[in-house]
């Protein structure tokens, strides 16, 4: 429907060192995501703290890691779990979708991992996997399991800073990545399994209405994280592709940015000096990737 877009390759940021991968270990994630194939690592949910520095989850060994700016890695916290995304709060802690525990946070302060919200209505969730805040405070986030067009039961969740859990959408085929464009008059959701980005319009009473697809992609295995600009810009994670979309907020395809390393570009977090660099998580291979955007671009939503 567009004709292709510019072309540009990533670069390495930092690949994570043979002492941070774990090999010999059994995890129950691996098993069921990869069939056994050893995974040393699996990087996702990369937000940057207010010191500059880029945190990511690794989700097979319950870990969260911390970049420097100059490319020192640390493991910060590991516990029983798997974190999937990760965003800072105002207040320096960390929340975290855990896709075994539901929602958790971590203080930096302290190393200390603990449950924020573990079920609904006495129910767990399917698994919980990304988040993003609104500018008064609420928290969005998506259950996506092990949903997909077979079972498209996936929900998007809204918590209140008062402690109300509304449940904003139901039946979704795999829900994933998720940003609010400028107005948070609405949510801008990846729905990985439907390959597509989908639209849902926030009413005044909190309510989705007139849901529909924003863009539908193609090829790979579907859109995972997303990430958006000062000027409502839209950047897609096109997982199992090894490419990252840039669009505009009409929907256009702008940019194309491609991995050198992998396939298994999954989230992305803008960052550097300037805000207008681009890093993303190659999953797979353990390696953080940049690119720095030739349009105006900075995170909105790193902190509630």
């Amino acid at each position: 429907m567009y004709a292709a877009p510019p072309t540009i390759v990533a670069r390495p940021f930092v690949v994570m060192p043979e002492e941070i991968k774990v090999i010999g270990r059994r995890s129950e994630w691996a098993e069921v995501q990869f069939g056994g194939t050893p995974v040393p690592t699996f990087l996702e949910g990369p937000s940057f703290d207010r010191m500059g520095n880029l945190w990511v989850v690794d989700i097979p060994w319950g870990r969260l890691i911390k970049v420097t700016p100059e490319g020192k890695v640390s493991v910060e916290a590991e516990y029983d779990g798997e974190p999937n995304g990760l965003k800072f709060h105002k207040d320096g802690r960390a929340f975290i979708t855990d896709h075994k525990n539901g929602i958790m946070v971590f203080d930096p302060r302290t190393g200390r991992v603990e449950p924020y919200l573990e079920r609904t209505m006495l129910q767990r969730f399917k698994g919980v996997n990304d988040l993003i805040f609104a500018g008064n405070g609420d928290l969005y986030f998506t259950d996506q399991g092990q949903t997909g067009l077979h079972d498209p039961s996936g929900c998007l969740y809204r918590l209140r800073t008062d402690g109300t859990l509304d449940c904003v959408l139901k039946g979704i085929p795999s829900p994933n990545g998720l940003v609010l464009n400028k107005a948070e008059s609405a949510v801008l959701l990846a729905v990985t399994r439907a390959n597509a980005v989908w639209r849902v319009p926030i009413m005044r009473d909190g309510t989705a209405s007139k849901v529909g697809t924003f863009i539908q992609m193609s090829g790979g295995s579907g859109p995972d994280g997303l990430a958006i600009d000062a000027d409502d810009n839209l950047v897609v994670c096109h997982v199992g592709l090894g490419s990252v979309w840039l669009f505009s907020h009409l929907g256009e395809p702008l940019l194309r940015i491609t991995s050198p390393e992998g396939h298994l570009t999954t989230n992305c977090a803008f960052g550097g000096p300037d805000n207008k660099t681009i890093f993303i998580t190659e999953s797979k291979t353990g390696t953080i990737l940049c690119a720095d955007l030739p349009v105006a671009g900075r995170p909105l939503y790193s902190h509630a």
